[in-house]
């Protein structure tokens, strides 16, 4: 089976937005490299897509102009050895790291998730997602009940479950997404209830995990507030810095929200349930 490499260089900003859409319009992988003063984002997509579709698509729905882009093809060997070389250990957290599993973990006494990159649903790279974990590590407490909304690779679950939380749930409208979760769990001895959102367990919970959007998560502020007991507590992502007031000012008739963190232009949302 064939592959198409295809590669583009943007500013650094640009270039996150638009590796998030590549991902959703049906790229396989995406990684980002610096490349100078800008960014190279090297996609590797099947060989039946069209790459000028692919780009075009993801730049219409990133708000970006379709940029320029070169295209190569790779074989399957290619396709393996390339991709592992492009993605090592990634420490996410001051103790927490990432580790693909053709990897050893770089420090015995590390807390380690296991998760190969590859599919789109985040492996713990992109800004939004190290936002929620290094959150995550310096705040859950143990036995907490725990739901990750638009769980996609399951990993804010992951690592709820390896930071000692109690029961985990974690839900999305993609069904590849929630088979993904199950066995990247199982590959970290971590036990989720994983479902889509109308068969989630009942009752509300001590925290509710979101890495999605902007415009999504402002949507779902009604149901995070009927999952969330008074004093819990939600954490959102996905967010740009430009848009985390209008976020908080959207939970702000429920929730004590607050733009907790920003970083390289994402910011992380959250507070407690009134």
């Amino acid at each position: 089976m064939a592959w198409h490499s295809i590669t583009l260089e943007l500013d650094s900003a640009q270039a996150e937005t638009l590796s998030e859409a590549l991902l959703d319009a049906g790229a396989d992988s995406v990684a980002l490299d610096p490349a100078g003063s800008q960014m190279r984002i090297s996609v590797l997509a099947n060989a039946a897509a069209d790459p000028a579709t692919l780009i075009a698509s993801a730049a219409a729905a990133a708000g970006l102009a379709p940029p320029a882009f070169a295209v190569a093809a790779l074989e399957d060997e290619d396709w393996v050895r390339r991709s592992q070389s492009q993605f090592g250990p990634i420490q996410v957290a001051e103790r927490l790291w990432i580790v693909p599993s053709w990897h050893t973990p770089p420090d015995p006494a590390a807390l380690v998730v296991r998760l190969d990159p590859g599919l789109a649903f985040g492996t713990g790279s992109h800004v939004s997602t190290r936002l929620v974990l290094r959150y995550l590590e310096k705040n859950l407490q143990a036995g907490e009940r725990v739901l990750d909304y638009g769980c996609g690779s399951g990993i804010l679950a992951i690592v709820a479950g390896k930071l000692g939380a109690g029961e985990i749930a974690a839900t999305d409208i993609d069904p590849q997404a929630l088979e993904t979760t199950s066995v990247n769990a199982s590959h970290n001895g971590v036990v989720l209830n994983v479902a889509l959102p109308e068969s989630l367990p009942p009752g509300t919970f001590d925290l509710i995990l979101a890495n999605i959007l902007a415009g999504p998560l402002i949507t779902l502020e009604p149901v995070f507030a009927a999952r969330t007991h008074a004093g819990g507590r939600i954490l959102l992502s996905g967010i740009l810095e430009s848009q985390a007031a209008e976020v908080a000012a959207a939970y702000a008739r429920d929730f004590n929200a607050t733009i907790l963190a920003i970083e390289e232009g994402w910011a992380l949302v959250g507070g407690a349930r009134r």
